[in-house]
């Protein structure tokens, strides 16, 4: 295996002559955690700048994994003027206790996937209405009919029910990173640019909202890459989440309704080469965007995929990363390794940034076959097959470090004036050999 413990880029189509060499740095235990979220941090960090370096010729990375651990909790750790920067969580978002003893998790953090909760179980959008409300249903039952209703929820399973679900059989069919050609296009020909940066002159729209996407775009804006964020004022966002993923990226809003503004995304994916979006499956298609219709107005473009689920018969299903956890037996088997009846989340939202910094890595893959093979591509990464493959790494004994608070990471944070006030984020992770990484710009 050429790149970090755990993903072979060998399966993205690299040889082992043109990677770099690749040192990652142990740190001891950072985050508290029955499973190996370190790891799985620098082997996501280290594989995107092995990527990265083969663009630009570099012939050494090096990853500090107490820097990537870390960077997977970037939202936690984001200050404006040294306060937070409003709740994370709705106050619905949590772990209930149905009848039948089982637990389930509610993500109400948008307003209207709180509406179906509290439709679904006749209550007013209060707390302790919708928890002794979830006591009076079965958990599967229950959320069947919240995701019927358009919520977002997922019952709590062992790693055994999981597995002997349908999607779960099918996820175990896909590749971590799954790139597949659209289309022959003829490969490009022309003398490679010079880059002071690994991605400078390449051009990205990114189409996503909340983590696991913002996160694949901030990662490529850190590369060099010229990243325009659309989003849509009429979809509610998290502020936080927001300036945390806003790094080096310009943006601009669409509604895509209107037909107007699905042109001017057309004319935007005309300039692109890279097109990266984390809506929910059939979202974009419905406006015209599909991976098939891109490629046909650019030819040559690399559409990045991220879903919750993945392919299979959960394909089109509302999922998070809390939910993922849940779902898919993470939570529960980390309760029960600690002995206690509630359920045990990751110390970060490793899904959704390991989902992230896994899209930059195969869009970068996905340019690279471009210049050899021709072609356009499709990239296609999920939190469930991220979340097997964080279970593929093994657990610890023990959860092994202390929660890592903001002051025991301050020589990880950096301060920058910008349109909001002081910002205090965390740094990118990592470095390439002779390459400048980072981001230019403030977040806007």
């Amino acid at each position: 295996m050429t790149a970090a413990q755990s993903i072979d880029l060998s399966e993205l189509g690299y040889s082992q002559g043109e990677l770099p060499a690749i040192e990652i740095v142990p740190s001891g235990p950072v985050l508290p955690s029955l499973y190996r979220v370190d790891e799985a941090a620098a082997s996501a960090v280290a594989a995107a700048h092995a990527a990265a370096a083969v663009e630009c010729g570099a012939r050494s990375v090096r990853v500090d994994t107490r820097e990537a651990a870390i960077a997977f909790r970037s939202e936690r750790y984001l200050r404006v003027d040294g306060k937070p920067v409003g709740e994370m969580w709705a106050p619905l978002s949590s772990d209930y206790r149905a009848r039948d003893g089982r637990w389930i998790r509610l993500h109400c953090n948008f307003p209207h996937h709180a509406q179906a909760v509290t439709h679904t179980l006749g209550v007013a959008n209060d707390r302790a209405a919708v928890e002794a409300a979830v006591a009076l249903w079965d958990a599967f039952d229950l959320e069947r009919a919240v995701l019927e209703a358009g919520g977002a929820a997922a019952a709590e399973r062992t790693i055994a029910q999981w597995n002997a679900l349908p999607q779960a059989r099918a996820l175990a069919l896909q590749p971590l990173v799954a790139l597949t050609k659209l289309d022959e296009t003829p490969v490009a020909l022309g003398e490679a640019p010079a880059r002071v940066r690994p991605l400078n002159g390449i051009r990205v729209l990114d189409l996503t909202r909340v983590v696991a996407g913002p996160v694949a775009g901030r990662t490529l804006a850190a590369y060099g890459a010229d990243v325009l964020h659309v989003d849509a004022k009429h979809l509610p966002d998290t502020q936080a989440l927001v300036i945390d993923t806003g790094f080096g990226k310009k943006f601009a809003h669409l509604d895509l309704r209107e037909r107007d503004q699905r042109a001017q995304l057309r004319q935007f994916v005309y300039q692109s080469d890279i097109f990266v979006q984390s809506y929910r499956s059939g979202a974009l298609a419905h406006h015209g965007f599909a991976p098939d219709e891109v490629a046909a107005m650019r030819a040559g473009i690399v559409y990045v995929s991220i879903t919750a689920y993945g392919r299979g018969p959960w394909h089109e299903r509302r999922g998070f990363d809390s939910l993922v956890q849940m779902a898919a037996g993470i939570t529960r088997s980390a309760a029960q390794h600690a002995k206690r009846e509630a359920p045990l989340p990751l110390p970060a939202q490793a899904l959704d940034h390991g989902t992230g910094w896994l899209a930059a890595l195969g869009a970068i893959a996905a340019l690279h076959r471009r210049k050899t093979e021709g072609g356009s591509w499709l990239v296609e990464v999920s939190l469930a097959r991220t979340a097997e493959w964080l279970k593929s790494l093994g657990t610890l004994d023990t959860l092994g470090a202390a929660d890592p608070q903001l002051d025991d990471v301050r020589d990880l944070l950096l301060d920058d004036a910008m349109p909001h006030g002081l910002v205090t984020h965390v740094r990118f992770p990592g470095a390439i050999e002779g390459m400048q990484l980072g981001w230019n710009n403030a977040s806007a």
